[in-house]
């Protein structure tokens, strides 16, 4: 059984921050890669940034620059500081995990709302 909870998501004005995070706990011997997902109303699932093991990262263009994911081996948990947020990132955000022939993990999703 493995268990995917994310912490974070809120409520903010246009150019503040948030910081989420995405803890992973269970039967998972190692983790791969750790990404985030956004899900706005209409829209389909976008992949927003995601890290690998060894700590290699990319981004969705629309947050380069603005975001930044990082990631803690030792606590299989994974983190996205979030700055300069604009409504336009209003949206459910989503941690997956890949645990190699474990298969691969949602959590239940943090809201992020972005107010103008």
């Amino acid at each position: 059984q493995v268990q995917v909870v994310e912490s974070g998501g809120g409520l903010v004005q246009a150019g503040g921050s948030l910081r989420l995070s995405c803890a992973a706990s269970g039967s998972i011997f190692s983790i791969n890669t750790m990404a985030w997902y956004r899900q706005a109303p209409g829209n389909q699932r976008e992949l927003v940034a995601r890290i690998t093991r060894a700590g290699g990262t990319n981004y969705a263009d629309s947050v380069k620059g603005r975001f930044t994911i990082s990631r803690d081996n030792a606590k299989n948990t994974v983190y996205l500081q979030m700055n300069s947020l604009k409504p336009e990132d209003t949206a459910v955000y989503y941690c997956n995990i890949d645990a190699y022939t474990a298969g691969s993990y949602w959590g239940q999703g943090t809201q992020v709302t972005v107010s103008s």
